[in-house]
């Protein structure tokens, strides 16, 4: 992708991490591209571990939809991999980073080493990941057997769907992933592939939100301007 385009990356992650202070919901009114694949759940495919990172060129030009980005974190309920009904309140009280997914995505599949990663430095501590595969249930067992996928997993198809419309994303790109803090708030909201920096620039301002050193107004804000510098800095 050009500079150009790597720079209108940068402003549509900023129009998504906006503030949204006062407000009970923020509307993204402009179209902008990320790396996400749009694509309706359904058919899935083998998981392939050799995936190219080529494929983000195609990804990046999905067309992503125009969020409602609720303020607080809804309450919804989803089976897990043996089919027992868990609730997202069993989670209470930590922070939250909710990956939207599905086995037929490329960039969700990439996405699996670096999730596994944080569940396992985070764990017993006051952070939580949890997958929610938009997939079929034989598809996404298989799939987390053979990834040794080792934090929650939710699955659903209509349902999956229906939470996903929770949070803004109604005709959703995969993957997407949810940020919340400890009094489950909506910190930030990030579509297309997790890379590392990324992901510890967003938690390290949980953190301090967690620890009251910072309030969620200029958590937002310095979530849009840092992505914003290391969308700037990969263009570089």
């Amino acid at each position: 992708m050009n500079k150009p385009g790597l720079r209108l990356l940068g402003a549509a992650l900023i129009a998504l991490l906006g503030i949204w202070a006062g407000l009970k919901a923020y509307s993204v009114r402009s179209a902008h591209h990320a790396y996400g694949v749009a694509v309706p759940a359904g058919t899935a495919s083998a998981p392939n571990p050799s995936d190219s990172p080529a494929l983000d060129s195609l990804a990046s030009e999905a067309a992503v939809p125009h969020p409602v980005i609720p303020a607080r974190l809804p309450e919804f309920s989803l089976k897990d991999l043996t089919g027992k009904p868990i609730k997202i309140s069993a989670w209470s009280g930590k922070s939250l980073v909710i990956n939207f997914w599905a086995t037929w995505c490329a960039p969700c599949r990439r996405e699996i080493p670096l999730l596994k990663t944080l569940a396992a430095e985070w764990a017993g501590r006051d952070l939580e990941v949890v997958g929610i595969a938009v997939d079929y249930r034989d598809k996404v067992q298989d799939f987390a057997d053979r990834f040794k996928i080792d934090y929650p997993v939710l699955i659903g198809d209509q349902d999956a769907l229906d939470v996903a419309a929770k949070f803004g994303m109604s005709s959703p790109a995969f993957p997407f992933t949810v940020f919340t803090d400890r009094r489950g708030e909506v910190v930030a909201l990030f579509v297309g592939e997790l890379h590392r920096p990324q992901v510890d620039f967003i938690l390290s301002e949980v953190q301090d939100l967690n620890q009251d050193r910072i309030q969620l107004p200029e958590a937002r804000r310095a979530i849009a301007e840092g992505l914003q510098a290391l969308t700037e800095k990969r263009a570089g």
